[in-house]
């Protein structure tokens, strides 16, 4: 009778627990990749020895010692309790896992072609870590390194985000990227496989030189406001600037400002009629141009309402 309400007060139970916490036996030379992380188990025992037992608690292992590499390789995953009278039911549970051979590749870093900044051209461009050319180790899935003929498809790469400006810089502790036959891929993939994948270099120097420009554009001659005008009861009627525009050559960044090039003043005050000024093109230094001179011709007429003053005389 004892035993019965000992048995009633404390009578065999159940409970389901989701178990996370997997131990992996794998040899050196394998990988899962897109490895599983999580499962339901259920539990059976005595009430008061199941309510001891919770997910952190119990024991889940894969064994891979003795398999091969495949996509869908059926593998056990063996769950026991720490707790002797407590029964895990549905174990070992089958997965099916996509096993690789997991091998070490050596990647020379390549630095992608920078954006230069208006008026500048990138001459140089090199990773770093701690030497060039820079060289980093990947571990992880085979098939991830090599295509379908077992050639080498992964390269290593990192990018500048900024313009280049600048004579030479140094950005410090860029994360290299990893792409597989052109197409990048995903750093969250890495934590996925076990072993985890990744670089044994997390982030490399990038040392990158530049220097201006020269280029050439066309602009437009202007002239600019006479000195002294016409003589009183004349008038300018027409301007012509010859050439008009011409093709200034020098470093972009000056040349990028420039969009028309004024040329000197001129005295009007001694001219009752048409006259031509052939005037040296100013240029900014730094800058040359396709001619050294214009001619400037000003159409000058008699005012029809103003009193002509009299001709000056030499």
């Amino acid at each position: 009778m004892l035993g019965a309400v000992a048995f009633a007060q404390n009578p065999p139970t159940f409970k389901t627990l989701a178990v996370s916490n997997f131990q992996w036996t794998i040899p050196p030379d394998l990988i899962v990749i897109n490895a599983p992380t999580r499962t339901t188990v259920r539990v059976q025992g005595l009430a008061d020895a199941i309510q001891t037992v919770t997910s952190d608690r119990l024991q889940a292992t894969f064994d891979l010692t003795k398999v091969k590499p495949g996509q869908a390789v059926t593998v056990n995953l063996v769950v026991t309790s720490p707790v002797s009278n407590v029964k895990v039911e549905n174990s070992p549970i089958p997965f099916k896992l996509n096993i690789d051979h997991r091998a070490n590749v050596p990647l020379t870093v390549q630095v992608r072609p920078p954006r230069a900044a208006p008026g500048w051209v990138v001459t140089k461009a090199e990773a770093r870590c701690p030497t060039s050319p820079c060289v980093v180790r990947f571990d992880g899935p085979a098939s991830w390194e090599t295509d379908t003929s077992g050639k080498p498809n992964m390269n290593a790469y990192v990018e500048l985000t900024a313009p280049v400006a600048g004579d030479k810089f140094v950005v410090g502790n860029l994360p290299p990227s990893l792409e597989q036959a052109g197409t990048p891929l995903d750093p969250s993939s890495f934590s996925k496989t076990v072993p985890v994948s990744g670089l044994d270099t997390p982030g490399v120097e990038v040392q990158v030189e530049a220097k201006t420009a020269t280029t050439s554009k066309q602009v437009v001659l202007v002239d600019s406001t006479p000195s002294h005008g016409a003589p009183s009861g004349y008038r300018v009627t027409a301007i012509t600037i010859d050439p008009i525009a011409i093709v200034i050559t020098g470093r972009a960044d000056l040349l990028v400002t420039i969009t028309t090039l004024s040329l000197p003043a001129v005295d009007l005050s001694g001219h009752t009629s048409n006259f031509t000024f052939t005037l040296t093109i100013p240029y900014p230094a730094g800058v040359s141009g396709s001619a050294k001179t214009a001619r400037v011709t000003y159409s000058i007429s008699a005012n029809p309402n103003v009193q002509a003053s009299p001709t000056p005389t030499p």
